[in-house]
């Protein structure tokens, strides 16, 4: 919300306040200040001239060379190439030396032979936007109205038009809609400075004949239109508005387009209710007609697009067309135009869901919906009808008909509120007494009655973010003034630790570290398409996704079953900008349908993913980082089991990693096509574990192992297989046969040669016994180790080498 500082002044006395001053404390008291620019930011020796000759240039057509008057002796010489310049216009010179918007300094010089003392100046130069400049000034010089005869020539540009002014920038919270608006603004700093608040006059002084007898209104759907109040100027002159009103508007960020349409955006940015002006020519019976729209019914709105409605959208109509979408934005068929004569002014009320909805599906916000959506009280219409028309007296619009058409089905009762006194004390931690607190809220425009502890609160219809006694805490707590509430430190005895299951997650987390893995986060919602990019078959579960009802976008319409896909994006997205080793992992929800279709929310499933990729990474790194969170996580008697089937992952270079037959997890080498899927180039290495499960048998206490008394003594075995047993395999019969004796068993080589049969292998491995109260004698390890050879020949078929 864009305030000028002038603008505020006329609603509030600020006089003895600086700037400074009134940032801070509209800043203490919640009005949160996000800029404060100044309107003419570096202009200098810019000043008030009038044009008293014109001729044109000896050697250039498009330029003219005039005389103009700025308040000294003897006019200056001055060249451009405007070409809405005239005589007697009264225009902003920038004289020699002067600076204008954007650090440019003005110097006399020649312009095709002739000089030039100076330069007139258009809006853009004196800093406006572009956006917000009026037509008849887009390509040409800004002419003053002097039709007051106010101006003085020689006098600086500032002072006209309340041009030296600040813009203060407000971040309006939606809760606040009050705020949209300058009466909004006005009251907050009238009751943060304790002054008074002034209201626009809304007299009006001729009105003739009665709209009784121009217009009736229908309201066919009260629930989306609460109230529609409407009145009639006649006899209209369109034309460009006054300087001041056009100087309001651009101050505040909106372009001027014409008288009315400009009073109708000035006394919404007054006021904060949106208005409509019709061309009640257009009407069709003279009747308003408020209803749902027809199902694919079309209306052109003001910027020139069709748009298809349907019946849930409410529509302004005569009885025979619709002139106007409820809230969003008016109709081609009765715009204002330069041959109006006749206009309606609607102050309406809409639904704000209702609105919010028809912006949406059409893909179409202004400043009306923008305010609708938000919420718009029904207390003000009369008020802003009255402003509006004694606006369009004041500069002469047309003739203002009397009485206003007012249907207003959706009355009620102003709210009420009960507070405690002693409870606002104590729960701000302050001491203020009730007729203090009282003065604190009726600075608001709150009524209130004491009785003992006691206050009532009737609370301004304004004001619909005010419902419960809590909501009247943080009125006081701001008016009085957050930075005069002392400090104190928190009671109770409350205090907060981690869960067990938080800190097994930080356990794991800081493994992954120590592995060089960093952690991503990745958004819970995906494409459906997600599964299919993973090659998931059609019979998994995982495909079972929960979809959302309003999702952003198709690509994100699903919640998560896995978080391979956000993996493998993260992956992608990484080597794709030539990130030569990617190292990532993921501690997340997945979402599980407890049926389908879909009636009650989903289950949760904490799961992990772990994945690496880059020229010196393999299948064994990926394990080495899965061996060190288990081994962290005192887990221990899992095993690698191949996996061949699952279509994720390459056949051959995938295998489950299971516990006491629960299966933790699945790791290996990604598929090519669900690379290509992802637009991988490098191979990819991925595991994805049951975070659940290894919560449940995470064993983090650790028992004291003394230091070995007995010396260890140790046997190599290699052994000739067949290619398809697995070292797991081995290692399984070797633990299994080892007795308490066995210490530790390691795999050292692998080889296949000339000497070895086709389809076998040699397998070496070397194995540490120790007993923990004697020194072993070789015919108590020997007597293991045959009993270690004779398994392995009759389960996996090996022959010593």
């Amino acid at each position: 919300m864009l305030v000028p500082v002038k603008w505020l002044e006329k609603y509030v006395d600020i006089s003895g306040l600086t700037l400074k001053e009134i940032e801070e404390c509209l800043i203490l008291t919640g009005s949160n200040i996000e800029t404060v620019d100044e309107v003419l930011e570096g202009v200098q020796k810019v000043v008030v001239g009038r044009i008293e000759k014109i001729e044109g240039h000896p050697d250039a057509e498009k330029l003219i060379v005039m005389d103009v008057n700025v308040g000294e002796p003897e006019t200056i010489q001055i060249v451009t190439g405007a070409t809405n310049c005239f005589e007697g216009a009264y225009v902003p010179v920038a004289l020699n030396g002067s600076w204008i918007s954007g650090g440019v300094k003005i110097k006399k010089g020649k312009l095709r032979g002739v000089v030039s003392n100076g330069m007139l100046c258009s809006l853009e130069e004196l800093g406006f936007d572009k956006k917000a400049v009026p037509k008849e000034f887009d390509n040409g010089i800004l002419i003053l109205d002097n039709a007051d005869n106010s101006l003085v020539l020689g006098q600086p540009i500032q002072e006209v038009a309340d041009m030296g002014d600040h813009v203060i920038e407000f971040e309006i919270t939606p809760n606040r809609p009050d705020c949209l608006s300058m009466i909004g603004m006005a009251r907050e700093t009238a009751a943060t400075f304790n002054r008074k608040l002034v209201w626009p006059d809304m007299t009006i002084k001729h009105q003739e004949d009665h709209i009784e007898n121009y217009c009736k209104i229908e309201i066919k759907d009260p629930e989306l239109c609460p109230r529609y109040a409407a009145k009639m100027i006649k006899d209209v002159k369109i034309g460009p508005s006054p300087l001041w009103l056009q100087m309001a508007l651009m101050k505040a960020g909106m372009r001027p387009i014409s008288n009315i349409v400009d009073i109708t955006n000035y006394v919404m940015l007054e006021m904060g209710h949106p208005i409509h002006a019709f061309d009640f020519d257009c009407i069709e019976d003279k009747t308003i007609v408020v209803r749902r729209a027809q199902q694919d019914e079309v209306i052109l709105t003001l910027d020139e697009q069709e748009r298809k409605l349907n019946d849930d959208m409410l529509v302004i109509a005569d009885p025979k067309k619709a002139v106007a979408i409820a809230g969003v934005m008016g109709g081609g068929n009765s715009d204002i135009s330069e041959s109006t004569k006749n206009i309606l002014i609607e102050v309406a009320n809409f639904h704000k869901s209702s609105v919010r909805k028809t912006s949406k599906d059409l893909g179409l916000r202004s400043e009306a919906s923008s305010r609708f959506e938000k919420g718009v009280s029904t207390y003000t219409n009369e008020m802003v009808l009255n402003r509006v028309c004694h606006l369009a007296e004041l500069i002469g619009v047309g003739t203002i008909v009397d009485g206003i058409v007012d249907n207003y089905p959706g009355k009620h009762e102003p709210v009420t509120i009960e507070v405690s006194v002693s409870h606002i004390n104590k729960r701000i931690g302050i001491n203020l007494e009730a007729d203090k607190m009282a003065a604190l809220l009726n600075n608001l425009e709150i009524e209130t009655k004491i009785d003992g502890d006691k206050i009532t609160c009737e609370i301004p219809e304004c004001r619909m973010d005010l419902y419960e006694e809590h909501d009247i805490v943080e009125e006081v707590a701001r008016l009085y003034g957050y930075d005069k509430i002392p400090m104190t430190i928190p009671k109770g005895a409350n205090w907060g630790a981690k869960t067990n299951g938080q800190l097994i997650e930080d356990l794991a987390r800081h493994t992954m570290f120590a592995c060089g893995v960093n952690e991503i986060t990745t958004y819970s919602f995906v494409s459906p398409s997600a599964v299919d990019m993973i090659q998931l078959p059609e019979s998994s579960v995982l495909r079972n996704q929960v979809r959302l009802l309003n999702p952003l976008g198709e690509e994100y319409s699903a919640m998560r079953t896995t978080l391979v896909p956000n993996l493998l994006e993260v992956i992608a997205r990484n080597v794709n900008r030539s990130i030569e080793e990617v190292k990532a992992f993921e501690i997340g929800n997945t979402f599980l349908p407890k049926q389908m279709p879909v009636t009650e929310l989903p289950v949760e499933k904490k799961a992990m993913v772990i994945g690496i990729a880059g020229k010196k990474e393999d299948f064994f790194t990926l394990k080495g980082s899965v061996v060190s969170l288990l081994d962290k996580l005192g887990i221990d008697n899992y095993k690698f089991e191949a996996e061949k089937h699952h279509k994720t992952y390459h056949p051959g270079r995938c295998a489950t990693i299971v516990w006491n037959n629960h299966v933790l997890g699945t790791m290996g080498e990604v598929h090519p096509r669900v690379l290509e899927n992802f637009n991988i180039k490098d191979r990819a290495y991925v595991a994805e574990l049951d975070f659940n499960t290894l919560l449940q048998i995470t064993r983090t206490d650790r028992l004291y192992q003394p230091i070995p008394k007995f010396p260890a003594m140790t046997r190599d075995i290699a052994m000739i297989v067949k290619d398809d047993v697995t070292a797991g395999e081995i290692l399984e019969v070797i633990k299994d046969n080892g007795g308490n004796i066995l210490e530790s068993v390691k795999l050292f080589d692998v080889y296949k040669g000339k000497q070895i049969e086709e389809g076998h292998k040699s397998m070496a491995y070397a194995m540490v016994f120790r007993h923990a109260d004697k020194t072993l004698t070789d015919e108590e390890v020997n007597k293991v180790f045959e009993r270690i050879l004779e398994a392995l020949k009759e389960k996996v078929n090996a022959e010593l080498r």
